[in-house]
């Protein structure tokens, strides 16, 4: 039982170990790599800095058209792989974006503001098909008569667009249809046959970057309002690195006293309730790096806070453990009992917490979701860690038979 005990034991420890230096130092092995967590983690506007926009919308527009607006460049945003982006309506029909850590703010401003109106135009100049009939769109190298792969645009119609586009080449062979974005002309391409596949192709793209952009568009819709630009500035940094610097000493010094205050007043399950948190905290970077999370200030106050709340479950449960051994039952009694018993109050604590932080996610914006997201994950995590890993840790030490003495459990 004691070697058991130890094993279990140990063999935590040191799977932990593993994961943390896999996570933090990342791991190369020929074609198969794993990036540090710090590098998937993204700084937020108030840190790192970004672009900062405010759009106003032209005539007299509905609150539909700005909703759809504002849901139309939130899709074109996720496209650009930025997580937590601000993207809120300001007055009746003003939109506010603010995109951290963005490396060219002029090329996101004029893809996020454009109206995208595609349309084909035939030579009679009747419009055959708008953006509206196209049911998919992506961007691909073809290689053209030369031989020379270009990127270009493929357009994939739905059942409307596709008897529509058939009619018009069938009509226009050795005529150009022109391609026209936003009143401008991107290509005219001039008919070889009839295209009855359903499938058209955009060329002339200067690069690849341009074909995925354009794709974008295309796919997340043309707006319904046309935006003007009223304020736009590239962002530096409010607070910068003495912010995120002072953050990381505060969380650290909160952390050694946390981890010292655990010791002193329940010794060894206070011990274990240490090595628990930072097993905490691994799986929170984790998690961070894999939901590719981006932490601003806010965002770094709900992890902390999150850190409180999870040393909170393990007093609970901890005090349930010294009410039963000084009852008289045994440390393995205790211990099952103290668990039991805690597992209510614990479960009920966090579950109004996760409801608080579930509505700030939905309901707030920017740096709102910000903190209720890191919430989130740390109140998860911190759930499963005081539960499983807190009580797999102190099982294995207490099947060791290391003491009988209770004082050493704190009692």
């Amino acid at each position: 039982m004691r070697s058991r005990g130890l094993a279990k034991f140990l063999s935590v420890i040191v799977l932990a170990a593993i994961i943390a230096y896999i996570a933090f130092f990342g791991i190369n092995a020929g074609n198969y790599s794993i990036k540090p967590v710090q590098e998937s983690i993204r700084l937020g506007l108030d840190l790192q800095g970004g672009v900062y926009v405010l759009e106003q919308a032209e005539g007299k527009v509905t609150q539909d058209a700005m909703t759809r607006a504002i849901s139309i460049i939130r899709s074109r945003v996720d496209s650009l792989g930025v997580s937590q982006p601000l993207i809120v309506q300001q007055g009746s029909n003003r939109i506010r974006i603010e995109i951290p850590g963005v490396n060219d703010p002029d090329q996101v401003i004029s893809f996020l503001g454009q109206t995208a109106q595609l349309k084909f135009v035939g030579p009679d100049g009747k419009v055959i098909l708008t953006g509206a009939d196209v049911k998919n769109s992506k961007a691909v190298y073809q290689t053209d008569q030369t031989g020379v792969q270009q990127p270009v645009v493929t357009l994939e119609l739905n059942s409307k667009g596709a008897k529509a586009f058939a009619d018009a080449t069938g009509k226009f062979v050795g005529k150009q249809i022109a391609i026209v974005l936003d009143n401008k002309t991107i290509s005219a391409p001039v008919v070889q046959e009839q295209i009855t596949g359903g499938e058209a192709v955009i060329n002339g793209m200067k690069d690849f970057t341009e074909a995925k952009n354009l794709a974008n568009l295309i796919r997340g819709g043309a707006l319904p309002v046309t935006l003007k630009q009223v304020e736009y500035s590239s962002v530096g940094a409010t607070l910068g690195p003495s912010a995120l610097k002072a953050s990381e000493e505060a969380g650290l010094y909160g952390l050694v006293i946390v981890l010292l205050f655990m010791i002193a007043f329940y010794r060894l399950p206070g011990l274990i309730a240490d090595i628990a948190l930072g097993i905490y905290i691994l799986i929170n970077f984790i998690v961070y790096a894999l939901l590719h999370v981006t932490l601003d200030l806010p965002g770094i106050a709900g992890m902390l806070l999150s850190i409180g709340m999870a040393v909170d479950a393990n007093i609970i449960i901890f005090e349930r453990m010294k009410e039963e051994m000084r009852a008289g039952k045994s440390i393995r009694a205790s211990l099952d009992a103290g668990f039991k018993k805690a597992f209510v109050a614990v479960f009920d604590s966090n579950i109004t917490t996760l409801i608080a932080a579930f509505v700030l996610f939905f309901m707030g914006a920017g740096t709102v979701k910000g903190f209720a997201l890191t919430l989130i994950i740390g109140v998860i995590s911190s759930m499963f860690t005081a539960i499983t890993v807190s009580r797999f840790l102190l099982k294995s030490v207490v099947d060791t038979e290391f003491t009988k003495n209770i004082r050493v459990y704190g009692a």
